[in-house]
C-alpha cells in the first residue's frame, strides 16, 4: 500500500487585482496557508508524500520571499515529503526560479525538473512530465509509454496540462492524451491546471486547487487522498476539505418586487460570512422599486463578507412614469432620469452601456426615495 496526496495550482503570490486592496492580502496569504492545510490531510489520513501537479507558484519570477518562506513551510512537515512539479506558470523556462528552488529547497522537498523516474519510497516510482514552456505544443508525457521499471513497481504519473481534445479533422486544442495511464502502465496519473476536480477516467484525475480563486467552480477548494494497495490494483481516492476561503455563486430569480427579502433567505449563515467570497446572480423581472431594494439589500449586507457583488445581467427592470416621479417630477433630476430611462432600452446602444444607464437610474431613483418628504 502506497497514500499520498494529490495536489496542485497553489498559485503562492497571485495578486488578485480585480479585487479590493485589503482583501487580496488576506486571499494571498491563504494561499501560503494551504500548504500547512495539505501536510494536516496527509497526516491525518496516514499519506507519507504530497504530490503538487504543477502551478505552485503563480508566475516564473516569484519574490526571493515567496519562494523561500513557502519551501521553509514545507520543511518544517518533515518527515512528509513534497513533490513539486513546474506547471505552466512557474515553467522550466524560468532558470532563475528552479536554480533558486534547488538552492533553498530543504531534504524533504523534492524538484521534479527532468522527465525522469523519481523512488518516492521501495517499489514506488514517479514519472513526472514537468513543463517546459508555457505552452509546449507537445504531449510531455509520451516518455511514460516506454519508461522501464522493475517487475511489481508502482507506476504513478506526474503532469500539468489540458486533456487533449480530438475531433474529426484530427486537430488537437491541447497536449496530454486522455489514456495515457492505460498506455504508460500507470496505476495513477496526477494531473494539474484544471482548477476544479474532474474524474478523467478510474486511474486518472485532476485534483483541483487546495484553495479556490476564481468563481468558476462550484466545488470547494479540496484535495484527493490517494491509496494504491499495489500494481494493477484500481486506486482509493477520497477527496478532502482544504480551503480556508469559499467562493460561491448563489442564483436569485425574482418574479416579484421582493427581492431583499428572497436575498435573505438565500445568504449563507453569518458565522461564514468573513470567509466567503460569494457573487448573487439576479434574473427574473422587478420594479424599479424592487431593484433599488434589492441594491440596496446587498449594499447593507456586504461587510459581513469577504466580497459580496450583484450580478443583475439577466434582471430586466420595468420602469413606469410614477417611479420616475419619485425621483423629481420636472427640473433636472427628471431630464436625467428621463434621459438614462431612454439610453437603458435603447437596442442601438451596446448591452454594456443600457447596463450602466440602468445602474445609474436605480442609483437616482434610491436618491429619490431618499429626498422625497
Amino acid at each position: 500500500m502506497f497514500r499520498f496526496v494529490h495536489s496542485s495550482d497553489l498559485h503562492i503570490g497571485k495578486r488578485f487585482g480585480n479585487l479590493p486592496e485589503d482583501l487580496r492580502g488576506r486571499l494571498r496569504e491563504a494561499r501560503h496557508g494551504a500548504i500547512a492545510r495539505l501536510a494536516d490531510a496527509a497526516r491525518n489520513h496516514g499519506a507519507s508524500t504530497i504530490l503538487l501537479a504543477g502551478d505552485t507558484f503563480d508566475t516564473e519570477t516569484p519574490s526571493p520571499a515567496m519562494l523561500r518562506q513557502a519551501l521553509t513551510e514545507m520543511g518544517h512537515h518533515a518527515p512528509l515529503n513534497w513533490v513539486l512539479l513546474p506547471g505552466n506558470h512557474d515553467s522550466l523556462l524560468a532558470d532563475q526560479l528552479w536554480d533558486a528552488a534547488r538552492a533553498a529547497a530543504p531534504p524533504n522537498v523534492v524538484l521534479a525538473t527532468e522527465p525522469a523516474i523519481v523512488t518516492l519510497a521501495p517499489g514506488v516510482a514517479l514519472l513526472p512530465a514537468p513543463c517546459t514552456t508555457r505552452r509546449p505544443g507537445r504531449d510531455l508525457t509520451a516518455w511514460m509509454d516506454s519508461a522501464e521499471t522493475p517487475s511489481g513497481t508502482l507506476r504513478i504519473g506526474l503532469a500539468h496540462g489540458p486533456i487533449q481534445q480530438f475531433s474529426e479533422d484530427a486537430v488537437a486544442s491541447s497536449v496530454i492524451a486522455p489514456n495515457r495511464a492505460a498506455l504508460a502502465r500507470l496505476d495513477y496519473l496526477a494531473l494539474g491546471d484544471w482548477h476544479g476536480q474532474v474524474a478523467v477516467n478510474e486511474r486518472t484525475r485532476y485534483s483541483g486547487t487546495p484553495e479556490p480563486d476564481r468563481f468558476k467552480h462550484a466545488k470547494p477548494g479540496q484535495a484527493l487522498v490517494v491509496s494504491v494497495a499495489g500494481p494493477g490494483a484500481l486506486p482509493d481516492i477520497t477527496p478532502v476539505d482544504t480551503a480556508s476561503f469559499a467562493w460561491q455563486t448563489l442564483p436569485l430569480p425574482l418574479l416579484s418586487d421582493d427581492g431583499a427579502a428572497a436575498l435573505a433567505v438565500l445568504l449563507p449563515d453569518a458565522s461564514l460570512r468573513r470567509q466567503t467570497l460569494l457573487r448573487i446572480e439576479a434574473a427574473g423581472r422587478v420594479r424599479m422599486s424592487g431593484r433599488a431594494a434589492l441594491a440596496a439589500a446587498v449594499e447593507q449586507a456586504a461587510p459581513d463578507f469577504a466580497h459580496l457583488e450583484l450580478d443583475a445581467t439577466d434582471l430586466a427592470t420595468d420602469c413606469e412614469s410614477t417611479d420616475l416621479d419619485l425621483i423629481d417630477r420636472a427640473g433636472a433630476l427628471r431630464d436625467a432620469a428621463d434621459a438614462l430611462l431612454a439610453e437603458s432600452t435603447d437596442v442601438t446602444r451596446s448591452a454594456r452601456e443600457r447596463d450602466i444607464a440602468r445602474e445609474a437610474l436605480v442609483r437616482l431613483f434610491t436618491y429619490g426615495e431618499a429626498i422625497a418628504p
